[in-house]
């Protein structure tokens, strides 16, 4: 057996292939600024001299790092404050544990972001990436159409044509708005998300639609809570104003229904004899934990990031699935928030 003097080094890589150390470096570790043909002639030196002294070198016969990257376009003050995203990546790291894959997080606060996003996620650091709650007119899916690994979005990102994964968000509206108009509420208001969310978009739609189908105001009875609990509180505040003698409450996400919930009680509004609220989500941390317990939209987000994995290794097996656009069900859980 050769000593380690023996082994091929970079610069016999370089040296074979006729190109500089630093080209040969950028290619074995799949930087940018590389020509194809020159990426071509140090892999195939690489692999005709058996070069493998680090995992760059390891990856050229697997293609894999054994790492995937999960991307939140949120600020990360506003992933941490909302429960949502600690359970999404909880449930990625375990789906991904079970897989043999590593996880590493990346936050995009900003458009400035989105250079140094591309070039971690190009460099060959990972093998692919789960790309969470992207805005309208966020520019990042359609960057994230340049790279080379595979992605997949959770939710509906602007741009068409990409792997996604969302939950059926118009019918999850129309569940609560149903529900509530069964239950005799008439004056049903609605606290949205941010009014550049693909989500919050889909959700005051079905609300909007459910209520004109049945002939009943909607114009004016929407205010943005943007998805938080204090921008629920705030928004519920101006809908008491906007419509003093509302029933009904459709809250966009759970936070958002805390924050209702709070200035409702503040107004001597009570809950449900005076005014149901339904949320969105029923996350387990809030929705059973509020005063009455609230009435939600039931989603899945572990299984949705199941789904978003499994979509991603079909596609680095070679076997990319045949629909882009998957779209999860949701349900209806009731509770004393809507029970008289």
């Amino acid at each position: 057996m050769g000593s380690t003097q023996d082994r091929p080094t970079l610069e016999d890589v370089a040296a074979y292939a006729g190109v500089s150390r630093s080209t040969a470096s950028r290619a074995l570790n799949e930087e940018t600024y590389v020509s194809p043909k020159a990426r071509e002639a140090v892999l195939a030196a690489a692999k005709d001299l058996g070069y493998s002294p680090n995992q760059a070198a390891r990856s050229l016969v697997t293609k894999r790092t054994g790492a995937v990257a999960l991307v939140l376009s949120e600020p990360e003050t506003k992933v941490l404050d909302d429960p949502y995203y600690p359970t999404v990546m909880r449930a990625a790291f375990r789906e991904l544990a079970s897989r043999g894959s590593q996880m590493l997080v990346m936050f995009v606060d900003t458009r400035d972001d989105i250079p140094r996003t591309m070039k971690f996620l190009d460099g060959g650091h990972v093998d692919g990436a789960l790309v969470i709650a992207p805005h309208g007119g966020d520019p990042l899916p359609t960057a994230l159409r340049l790279l080379r690994v595979p992605v997949v979005f959770g939710g509906r990102p602007g741009s068409k044509g990409l792997y996604t994964v969302d939950y059926d968000n118009v019918s999850g509206a129309r569940l609560a708005v149903e529900h509530l108009i069964g239950l005799g509420r008439r004056r049903i208001v609605t606290v949205s998300g941010s009014v550049d969310h693909p989500a919050a978009q889909d959700r005051i739609t079905g609300w909007r639609e459910t209520l004109a189908e049945r002939g009943l105001k909607t114009a004016g009875l929407a205010v943005s809570g943007d998805f938080t609990h204090y921008g629920g509180e705030v928004a519920m505040t101006r809908l008491l104003e906007l419509e003093p003698k509302l029933d009904g409450v459709f809250a966009a996400s759970d936070p958002m229904a805390v924050g209702a919930l709070r200035a409702l009680r503040a107004a001597g509004r009570r809950v449900p004899q005076d005014v149901a609220v339904v949320g969105f989500d029923d996350n387990p941390s809030l929705a059973t934990a509020t005063d009455p317990p609230l009435t939600s939209v039931h989603q899945e987000p572990g299984e949705q990031v199941r789904r978003m994995i499994s979509m991603l290794m079909a596609m680095l097996a070679g076997e990319p699935p045949q629909i882009k656009r998957e779209v999860l069900p949701v349900s209806l859980t009731i509770r004393a928030s809507t029970q008289t």
